[in-house]
């Protein structure tokens, strides 16, 4: 499966659940709505066999660097939030 955003594409950071916050989801509930881009990522197996794809993304309002996950970025000109699996089911 290949990574589904590309190194120096502009991404728009996507709110997390406020269900069972976190410590690393209100840290970065602050930067929800915040543009960014794409300047690195990569990628995980576990033992499942999944793959996972992690993302670190410039933040353009404060230069800061963060790593996020696939379901919490979007592409910018999308018109609608990508849904997750577990919204398919």
């Amino acid at each position: 499966m290949p990574a589904a955003y590309e190194i120096g594409e502009d991404i728009l950071i996507k709110p997390v659940s406020e269900q069972g916050l976190s410590l690393r989801e209100s840290t970065l509930n602050p930067y929800t709505g915040q543009t960014g881009k794409i300047i690195n990522y990569h990628w995980i197996i576990p033992p499942t066999g999944e793959v996972f794809y992690l993302y670190t993304v410039q933040v353009d309002n404060d230069n800061k660097e963060l790593v996020l996950y696939e379901d919490e970025i979007q592409h910018m000109y999308d018109s609608k939030p990508q849904s997750s699996e577990a919204d398919d089911k």
